[in-house]
């Protein structure tokens, strides 16, 4: 297994539409092992193969505290959605970060495929019918955050903030300016982002539980 490259808005890449999977084989088993071992070390709960830069209908999901159900949708549709929905707060690994309030229907059917090509249905409730609606979301129309002005300049600035941030952390491994002291400190205070998305991203899980659990509104 390998770790992927996640893009980042605002890459073009993101708003590619995926295509169908039509030739299932070691290729496509091997994808899938990829995106589950980058998604685990994001951390998220969720990837679609769009956001490691292949533009196919494959997404792998794992919403267990354990972290060790794994559930590869390849080809998904949605084929029903109840008319209870959910208010949730969602982010996305493409966009990290930024959170939004998303309502969807609370419960959905879906139809997919698995690594093989084999056909299931799988009825979808709580925190797993959320996340496969956003990431069938994500290779339909691709990442295409469409906020407000003042949101969008926020999203800007927290990438900008983050990159500066990973250019730090290399110029402090590197050798970097003497003149800002050892690289250890600089190595600490650069890192200090990825820790606070990692907290993020519990408490995310945490609000999505929250959200279905005490915010769902009819």
């Amino acid at each position: 297994m390998a770790l992927l490259q996640i893009l980042e808005y605002p890459d073009p890449r993101l708003k590619k539409a995926a295509q169908p999977v039509t030739e299932f084989g070691p290729r496509v088993r091997q994808l899938v092992a990829d995106m589950a071992e980058t998604m685990y070390e994001a951390p998220g709960i969720g990837l679609a193969a769009t956001q490691v830069d292949v533009h196919q209908r494959i997404i792998v999901i794992d919403v267990s505290e354990t972290k060790d159900q794994l559930q590869a949708f390849i080809n998904p549709e949605i084929l029903w959605a109840s008319e209870e929905t959910a208010l949730c707060e969602e982010g996305c690994l493409s966009v990290p970060g930024i959170y939004d309030e998303v309502r969807r229907p609370a419960q959905v059917k879906v139809r997919a495929q698995d690594v093989d090509g084999r056909v299931f249905e799988l009825d979808c409730s709580g925190l797993l019918a959320v996340c496969i609606q956003h990431e069938i979301t994500t290779y339909r129309q691709g990442v295409r955050r469409d906020p407000s002005a003042l949101k969008q300049d926020r999203i800007r600035t927290k990438m900008r903030k983050r990159r500066a941030a990973t250019r730090r952390a290399r110029a402090g491994t590197s050798g970097g300016r003497a003149r800002r002291g050892p690289s250890r400190p600089r190595r600490r205070s650069a890192l200090t982002p990825a820790v606070r998305s990692r907290r993020a991203e519990a408490a995310r899980v945490f609000a999505y539980s929250a959200a279905i659990a005490t915010r769902t509104r009819v």
